[in-house]
């Protein structure tokens, strides 16, 4: 059964005006009666207690998984690319792939990128159950950037943050990128390349070069980076969920050569300002996540549909 960490504050959520299920009031300081008060209190470290022991959940793999949401991709191939991901989920070689890590686990969210929104919050992959469980979900987002300038650079710091502020302790800390093209907005994608990888992380590159032929090689020299780092490549939309589910199998069972340092030393190494930390936190970079992605699991599951985190940039 996977393990699902949705966002406490609801107005960052598409579809819902609903309040957060807890309510840290002034009344819990000092409120009318002393049993009120400390029954309150009670229940918002209950629920602190209950987040903090799943905020950092062992798992072989935090894989952020970014989907091509620019200009250049029309609703038929989004679908395709959203179609092909959800069947990659449902496939039983990757599920074994899952189960054959030293944690038998994994940790996977599901971003679009163009303007960078959260499609799907973490949740924890271990069997058959809960790779089907994100599938569905993955097959039920609609799409939620109509367009966008194709901002690789965007993707990639949004997908940091992301794995920054993660609860889980992921053994490796992978960016899984599909694009259709070569980055026209933002920093130059290569020094946000650096900046990412310095921080512990492998990007790998889905690219489809039905329109750019080359694409494949801009991907191997500007964006992919870390250990085990690879490219696969979809001759076309119609190829992508052969390319995706290939890609994943590949991810999933990679050892990478730091495999043998704890994910805690990893996550140390994420929370340290790398030399190159400014590519990251430059003028229109991604705004820390870390109040938007509490881990409360299965006290308040998200709305069916509903979304996450648009990034202001």
């Amino acid at each position: 059964m996977g393990w699902i960490w949705p966002a406490l504050d609801a107005s960052l959520i598409k579809g819902t005006g609903a309040a957060p299920p807890v309510a840290f009031g002034p009344d819990v300081v000092a409120g009318v009666g002393g049993v009120v008060t400390v029954i309150r209190l009670a229940f918002v470290l209950l629920v602190a207690t209950v987040a903090s022991a799943r905020a950092q959940v062992p798992v072989d793999v935090a894989l952020v998984l970014a989907l091509d949401s620019s200009a250049s991709v029309d609703e038929r191939e989004f679908a395709i690319q959203r179609g092909g991901l959800a069947d990659a989920f449902r496939d039983p070689e990757v599920v074994r792939a899952i189960m054959a890590g030293p944690l038998k686990r994994i940790a996977v969210t599901v971003m679009e990128w163009a303007e960078q929104v959260v499609d799907i919050p973490w949740i924890v992959v271990e069997d058959a159950g809960s790779a089907n469980l994100l599938a569905d979900r993955i097959d039920g987002q609609s799409r939620s950037i109509p367009t966008g300038a194709t901002s690789i650079a965007g993707a990639l710091r949004f997908a940091s943050s992301l794995l920054r502020t993660a609860p889980v302790d992921g053994t490796r800390l992978v960016i899984d990128i599909s694009g259709d093209g070569r980055n026209n907005q933002g920093q130059p994608v290569d020094i946000v390349r650096r900046a990412v990888v310095a921080q512990g992380v492998t990007i790998n590159g889905l690219a489809i070069v039905n329109e750019h032929p080359t694409l494949n090689y801009y991907f191997e020299d500007r964006v992919i980076g870390g250990p085990a780092a690879f490219v696969e490549i979809a001759n076309n939309y119609a190829d992508y969920p052969r390319a995706i589910r290939r890609k994943l199998i590949r991810e999933i069972r990679t050892l990478s050569v730091s495999e043998g340092r704890s994910g805690s030393d990893r996550r140390q190494r994420l929370a340290k300002p790398a030399a190159s930390e400014d590519a990251l936190s430059g003028a229109g970079s991604v705004k820390e996540l870390s109040s938007m992605l509490h881990p409360i699991p299965e006290l308040w599951p998200p709305p069916a549909g509903g979304r996450l985190i648009r990034d202001p940039s």
